[in-house]
């Protein structure tokens, strides 16, 4: 190994970010073939780091404080003695900057740090969405015909979970923290109720955290199969390719939904730009309206009535 070029490649979270910079990681991998490649992250993408094939290590970034000396040292100490010929920055923010400056001697940068060698300065970069941030950093290291990932990558047994040959997912959660990203309840129980009239099975997606919503639903409409707490991000992608569509908030699941290829109808509220923070994905629709409580059951029931 010690022959062959060392790449680093960064990026930290979240859930939405990562998927979407999947792509862009593929990419790197393509245009570096032989390279040894490492993917600095966070805990939460580690598996899905390993899972996907683009790196030959993952390192888990500890997030070291200034005053946390012998925890700062160490870091600096594995970060240079790797003697990365090249730095792939898809977090882009002030962590990674000060990353940058820990490096010595500098090797090519790729992002917006300060003395970068491939630095993207364009205020175009952050209008967009995420991924497309990424297409336009890595063109500057020539590094073009970027995809989205459409995770095939990701695979789950679904034999045991209750699906029917027909049906349709609907994802009623958000974090706990923004409560104003959820259509409510009653809503997404009337539509679960006109799929299950149509033959489509309505599929309940969520956490345990987000059991009261779904149970709500589930209550309302019992044809719905609610399984709530019983889907990892594997098993989301696997059943989400044979799904008639997608029905779901601004939430970190329909990032995983959207690449596979499934129509995916996401609603956003006031509180979220749809041109930066819709998923990324091949049919995608999106629905916004300042209060989500206001948004009508027949508006919604429209947009996915071209899929059904």
């Amino acid at each position: 190994m010690s022959d062959k070029e060392k790449i680093l490649v960064i990026k930290l979270g979240a859930l939405g970010d990562f998927i979407q910079a999947l792509g862009p990681m593929a990419s790197i991998r393509n245009h570096h073939p032989d390279a040894h490649i490492t993917l600095l992250t966070t805990k939460p993408f580690e598996k899905l780091a390993q899972d996907c094939g683009y790196f030959d290590a993952v390192w888990l970034d500890e997030r070291p404080k200034l005053y946390q000396i012998k925890t700062l040292v160490g870091f600096r100490k594995k970060l240079n003695s790797e003697k990365f010929s090249r730095v792939y920055d898809l977090q882009n923010n002030d962590r990674t900057g000060f990353y940058f400056k820990l490096l010595k001697p500098k090797p090519e940068w790729v992002g917006i740090a300060r003395g970068a060698s491939h630095r993207n300065k364009s205020k175009e970069r952050t209008k967009g969405q995420a991924f497309d941030g990424h297409v336009m950093t890595l063109g500057l290291a020539g590094i073009n015909n970027i995809k989205i990932d459409p995770l095939l990558w990701m695979k789950a047994n679904t034999a045991e979970l209750g699906l029917k040959d027909k049906y349709a997912l609907l994802i009623p959660g958000s974090a706990p923290q923004h409560p104003y990203k959820r259509w409510p309840a009653d809503k997404y129980a009337q539509i679960a109720q006109r799929l299950a009239n149509t033959n489509i099975q309505p599929v309940l997606i969520g956490t345990e955290a987000e059991s009261d919503i779904t149970e709500e639903i589930h209550k309302q409409c019992p044809e719905a199969l609610n399984l709530t707490g019983k889907t990892s991000l594997n098993h989301i992608a696997a059943i989400a390719r044979s799904a008639v569509c997608a029905l779901g908030n601004d939430t970190g699941p329909m990032h995983i939904i959207a690449p596979t290829g499934c129509a995916s109808v996401i609603l956003f509220s006031k509180h979220s730009n749809t041109v930066r923070h819709a998923p990324k994905g091949n049919r995608v629709k999106t629905l916004q309206v300042d209060d989500l409580s206001e948004m009508s059951v027949e508006m919604v029931d429209m947009a996915i009535a071209e899929y059904i």
